[in-house]
């Protein structure tokens, strides 16, 4: 129940970065944002086991975590925000 709870605050902070890294509106709640910082990590392991490797259970949560976790959560947040914008012709 404690690693699910750390998982939930680092998702908010991975969250919390991504969406002040991504310019433009994203209009989300404190808890989409934690979705999104979660979702974000768990992209993040999947390429870092794909490319890497990695096994993400091997490990603790450390600071490379949260980097993966934001970097994740930037890449579903660029995703997110370009399929709800409104196209401009």
């Amino acid at each position: 129940m404690a690693g699910f709870i750390w998982w939930m605050i680092i998702g908010l902070v991975a969250g919390a970065i991504a969406r002040f890294l991504v310019p433009g509106r994203q209009p989300m709640g404190i808890f989409m944002t934690m979705v999104l910082g979660m979702v974000g990590s768990l992209v993040a392991g999947f390429i870092a086991s794909i490319i890497f490797k990695y096994d993400p259970s091997a490990q603790p949560v450390n600071a490379y975590g949260l980097i993966a976790s934001t970097v994740g959560a930037v890449i579903v947040l660029g995703i997110y925000v370009s399929s709800t914008q409104p196209r401009v012709r």
